[in-house]
């Protein structure tokens, strides 16, 4: 029997079931946008606010949805957020708009917001399927930002376009190119692997 409120739903999401470090979704934004610390966190409280909106919404028409045209519904009503997310960051922070470009309304198709409502609140209750949503929003924000600290940082000498190192450092601008970027998500990818293969030991 399923419990009315499982915190599990909320903590999976952010270490063991992380979105982009064990499920490997979602990461055309991820890559591209974690060049810049700013952006990242602009990007991740997006994709939050997106994640745990349609899942709220999914979860409380379940019921009424044939099964044969569930994932047009689905992806009109993350449509409906993304584009409320998109007009709102356009209107009170421009320069984010710009940045985030194209990657803020291609959220209507990452595979993390429609599958985690086809796997997670097509099938459960309202408040486990906003703990689902919350908590991978949340690893993926922690992620993002998390990458964006050490291409930022390495790559431009800079965190949220502040120096962080002498003025004789010499920027390895190779870490805020797309390599750079995949160099560090399989470095964090093999580090979550190798503490999770200890905790078993």
């Amino acid at each position: 029997m399923k419990r009315l409120i499982d915190f599990k739903n909320f903590t999976k999401g952010i270490w063991k079931e992380n979105p982009v470090l064990y499920l490997m979704l979602g990461l055309c934004p991820l890559l591209a946008i974690s060049g810049s610390v700013s952006d990242s966190i602009g990007m991740g409280i997006a994709f939050t606010f997106v994640l745990v909106c349609s899942n709220i919404i999914i979860s409380l028409i379940r019921r009424f949805v044939p099964a044969h045209v569930r994932i047009p519904v689905f992806i009109v009503i993350i449509a409906t957020f993304v584009t409320i997310t998109d007009y709102s960051v356009a209107a009170f922070s421009p320069q984010l708009h710009k940045n985030l470009g194209v990657f803020l309304p291609l959220i209507v198709v990452n595979c993390i917001v429609l599958g985690r409502a086809e796997a997670f609140a097509s099938k459960n209750n309202v408040i486990n399927s906003f703990l689902d949503g919350l908590g991978m929003g949340i690893g993926f924000t922690i992620i993002i930002v998390f990458m964006a600290v050490i291409r930022e940082g390495i790559g431009n000498g800079t965190i949220m376009g502040r120096p962080v190192f002498p003025e004789n450092y010499k920027p390895f601008l190779f870490m805020i190119l797309p390599p750079g970027a995949f160099l560090v998500i399989g470095f964090l990818i093999a580090l979550k692997n190798t503490i999770e293969g200890r905790r078993k030991c």
